[in-house]
């Protein structure tokens, strides 16, 4: 794979949009993340650096992001993210998958909270669906619903969402602070008519095909398996 180093927003973009797949943490495919290629001061710096980055990538190359690689975070670029999710979904759309019965109650719970809006705040989502208790002072039996990490994560790994962007909690003074909150959406409402047109144009064979083909031209050193196992997930 060729050597990158990054060290702005545009060496970050440039990396995602040339690899096409680009895992944000180290994994078991060596030197291929983000973690492994910037340098300590945008990863570890108290200046703006690459966690911050992550909205205005995924803003500015409208690349997918979420966790897709071994339900850890990573970008998919918008030229490969249909034969992407066309792989994830083995060519169902939500409702097929539905009618199959090959999604739980507690997915299709949360799915439509999504689903039903542009976007939505995961800390949104969480109140909306009652994963969280609302903030009272009366004491009752109510307890929150359980399972939203692991549910989001399926839906993520699965690319029937993705996070479309990061938003931060704004201080008296008018500064960012803490860690950027996540925005989801479903890839069908992020990119539009165009995605929902193009998703299912090949098989899920096929388009495996393209993806593993690629992927063996920029990681010529690493095992097929290790690029199927990346591939499926």
């Amino acid at each position: 794979m060729k050597d990158f180093t990054i060290r702005t927003k545009q060496d970050m973009e440039n990396m995602v949009e040339e690899l096409g797949f680009l895992p944000f943490f180290a994994h078991r495919i060596a030197g291929f993340s983000i973690e492994e290629h910037c340098v300590p001061e945008v990863y570890f710096g108290t200046e703006p650096g690459v966690w911050e980055w992550k909205g205005p990538v995924i803003q500015e190359t409208r690349s997918a992001y979420g966790k897709f690689f071994a339900k850890k975070a990573g970008f998919v670029s918008k030229e490969w993210f249909g034969d992407f999710a066309n792989v994830r979904r083995d060519g169902y759309d939500y409702e097929a998958r539905c009618e199959d019965g090959l999604a739980s109650y507690n997915e299709q719970y949360l799915y439509k909270i999504i689903s039903s809006r542009h976007s939505i705040l995961s800390k949104e989502a969480k109140a909306v669906g009652g994963y969280v208790k609302p903030r009272t002072n009366e004491k009752d039996a109510w307890q929150p619903r359980k399972g939203f990490d692991t549910l989001i994560t399926k839906l993520q790994m699965q690319c029937y969402v993705l996070t479309s962007d990061f938003e931060y909690e704004v201080d008296k003074s008018g500064n960012f602070y803490g860690w950027g909150i996540a925005r989801y959406a479903i890839p069908e409402e992020f990119y539009g008519k165009k995605f929902e047109d193009e998703v299912y144009k090949r098989t899920p064979e096929q388009s495996y095909d393209r993806i593993f083909k690629h992927l063996r031209k920029i990681l010529p050193n690493v095992a097929e398996e290790e690029i199927e196992r990346f591939i499926r997930g």
